[in-house]
């Protein structure tokens, strides 16, 4: 065992003090960081349940609503191994002050549009996209700096944190999104997000800890390619990426057809559709403080796949649910089981990589995230053949065969 894993099992097992340990102790640049990530979920989660449910209204289509959700992801898949070889060429502080800047003004534009009255779909999704070029950006240039920061031995309970930040926005954002929807309109939800965006443009900028760039290491192309080939070489970073793959194709997309399955199988308004999405994000805002608190190395790779399982039954269970109450029940579920699988992955990948290619290969599991709109295009258009609970069910039964049929390849982890 060597002495990182020692550290971080002592610090785990001090589970009286731990957390109040980790508020203290953590350095500032750390939380400022850690701040920033809370503010772009918190907006992601306002953002996509307001959209949602207005496109839902404009269209009557799940399929387009599925489309517009899944628009945040495809810069993942486009992007994301480019852009971690990109963000070694660059000051990462000024980098990513640069990039919530940029999502600030796409919702400064959508607020102005909201307010003229003459918002429509395709509006949303641009806006979408764009901002989701900002979210691929997230592991390769905002985590790779919070692991720099807080160093090898406490990149797992970094993580929880991390995560608990992004689990804490999915009860906070969904709900103010359909309290503001429902109260002041789309346009309010826009003008909020601005607000918020400009808070963490100021934090970025406060932190006062550098990762030099190196643009003399290498094209972008060649370092993209030497991180992908280690993936192939690696059994243990191939079964990761197969899992998050897994994931992202089968679970993941079903967060697109809350907002329908709410209004037409649930007969939820705009507000309880917001405080339906947001039981998930209480369950995974629980999970991910219960992981820094008790979760030690030799459990990574359990909750990892664990959670991915857990997750695809707990979708199964919201889908069939028959009233609101068991649907929260079962949402409680895929929040506690995704907080593993959202706390584990980058961890995994983070430790397993060499430390001068971790901006490269965190950039290729961008890239297997961004392999979501597969499964968004995929559920969209079953809702729209045979309804979403239906679509949503089939889709979580064939994610959990996904998972038993690649066992040989996950065990390696």
């Amino acid at each position: 065992m060597d002495g990182a894993t020692k550290a971080c099992m002592s610090e785990n097992n001090n589970n009286g003090t731990s957390f109040r340990h980790v508020l203290r102790a953590y350095p500032m640049d750390f939380w400022r960081l850690w701040y920033v990530g809370m503010v772009v979920s918190t907006v992601r989660w306002l953002e996509t349940v307001a959209m949602g449910i207005v496109v839902y209204a404009q269209t009557g289509s799940a399929l387009v609503v599925a489309m517009v959700t899944m628009l945040r992801l495809v810069p993942m898949g486009l992007f994301g191994a480019f852009l971690g070889a990109f963000a070694e060429r660059f000051d990462r502080r000024l980098t990513l002050a640069g990039i919530v800047g940029l999502m600030a003004v796409t919702s400064s534009v959508l607020s102005v549009v909201a307010w003229a009255g003459t918002l429509e779909v395709w509006h949303l999704a641009a806006a979408s996209f764009i901002n989701g070029c900002g979210w691929a950006t997230d592991n390769p240039l905002r985590r790779v700096m919070m692991g720099e920061v807080m160093g090898r031995d406490r990149m797992a309970t970094a993580m929880a944190l991390d995560v608990g930040a992004g689990n804490a926005s999915r009860m906070v954002g969904p709900a103010v999104g359909g309290l503001l929807l429902a109260g002041v309109g789309i346009e309010g939800a826009f003008l909020l997000s601005v607000l918020m965006y400009a808070s963490a443009v100021a934090a970025t900028l406060l932190v006062r800890s550098r990762m030099p760039s190196s643009p003399g290491a290498g094209a972008v192309l060649a370092r993209t390619w030497e991180g992908v080939a280690l993936i192939f070489s690696d059994r243990r970073l191939g079964a990761i990426m197969v899992v998050t793959v897994i994931y992202n194709v089968f679970a993941w997309p079903f967060t697109s057809m809350i907002p329908v399955i709410g209004r037409d199988r649930l007969l939820l308004g705009p507000e309880g559709v917001g405080l339906l999405t947001s039981v998930d994000g209480v369950g995974a805002f629980t999970g991910a403080i219960l992981l820094v608190l008790w979760l030690i190395p030799g459990w990574h790779a359990r909750a990892y796949v664990g959670g991915t399982a857990a997750y695809l039954v707990g979708l199964i269970a919201f889908a069939l649910a028959p009233t609101p109450l068991l649907a929260g029940a079962a949402l409680l579920l895929t929040g506690l089981s995704g907080a593993a699988f959202s706390t584990l992955q980058a961890t995994l990948v983070y430790l397993a990589a060499p430390v001068e290619m971790r901006s490269r290969i965190l950039g290729v599991l961008s890239v297997c995230i961004g392999t979501g709109p597969i499964g968004f295009v995929w559920l969209g258009g079953l809702a729209d053949l045979i309804g979403a609970p239906e679509a949503t069910a089939i889709t979580g039964a064939i994610g959990l065969l996904a998972l038993a049929v690649t066992w040989p390849l996950w065990r390696r982890i």
